[in-house]
């Protein structure tokens, strides 16, 4: 089962549209599962991931105009409880102490987070944590560092799951694909 994980697209806002390469990986039915961490920023980003896969689960950026995506949410893919936060609500951004809170509140297998616009994925106690950063490549206002346009495909079998992280470099217009796995 393929579940597509983004976030943190500021379209039209901070970026104009999803780089080129990163479309042409998207393709409508492949995808079973949408999870986005938040800022979508507009009702057209959401039609777009709507024609990608029927199931999208989306939760409120810090930045989106739909005022009733809520501010975490839990979904079940096939064995694994999956846990969505945008990521500015958890106090330092990112902290794995902070994100552990929220994944024993949620009491997930994995949580998804995003806010921080840079790729992560980690074990930390036995759960799985994922950051897809930003699919756009939108700076963040905090940090002066170039981001790197990123969005994570997972493949769910069973008591594993697959990670493919798509990454955008920037100089030379190449998607590098690097692969993490997880076990329940």
């Amino acid at each position: 089962m393929l579940v597509l994980v983004l976030g943190d697209l500021h379209i039209p806002f901070r970026s104009s549209c999803l780089p080129s390469k990163f479309k042409k990986l998207l393709v409508p039915g492949r995808i079973h599962h949408i999870l986005v961490t938040g800022n979508l920023c507009t009702k057209e980003s959401y039609d777009y991931l709507k024609s990608l896969a029927g199931d999208v689960h989306v939760v409120k950026g810090d930045f989106d105009d739909n005022l009733n995506y809520p501010e975490q949410k839990v979904v079940t893919v096939g064995q694994f409880r999956i846990g969505l936060c945008h990521g500015h609500q958890i106090v330092p951004w990112g902290n794995p102490d902070a994100l552990a809170v929220v994944q024993r509140q949620l009491d997930v297998d994995i949580l998804i987070t995003g806010h921080t616009h840079k790729f992560e994925a980690y074990e930390h106690e036995n759960k799985f944590y994922i950051n897809p950063g930003s699919a756009t490549g939108s700076f963040n206002a905090l940090d002066n560092e170039q981001i790197v346009p990123s969005f994570v495909l997972m493949d769910i079998q069973a008591t594993t799951v697959v990670t493919y992280v798509y990454q955008l470099d920037q100089t030379t217009q190449e998607v590098k694909v690097e692969r993490i796995e997880y076990k329940k």
